[in-house]
């Protein structure tokens, strides 16, 4: 069964590629991590919404996007008063 997460993560010096968990064949691949990221994105509302996660160059965690229609587990707070 697929996971509803994609990891965006550097693959060279002009690559970044879209990963399932688990799997070390990558989804689709990208000269730009902006580009990834909107496929990663893209997958997942096709799937019905899911989790984003976006490493940096170093590959380190940088970003975690919830994807609609999921349900988002730290939506922001409504800070107004």
């Amino acid at each position: 069964m697929p996971s509803n997460r994609r990891h965006v993560v550097p693959a060279g010096p002009h690559k970044w590629v879209v990963k399932e968990p688990g799997s070390a064949t990558p989804v689709s691949t990208h000269r730009t991590q902006e580009a990834a990221e909107r496929a990663a994105k893209q997958a997942l509302k096709q799937m019905g919404g899911g989790e984003a996660v976006i490493h940096d160059r170093a590959g380190k965690l940088r970003d975690s996007d919830t994807v609609a229609p999921a349900n988002d587990p730290n939506p922001p707070t409504d800070t107004r008063h």
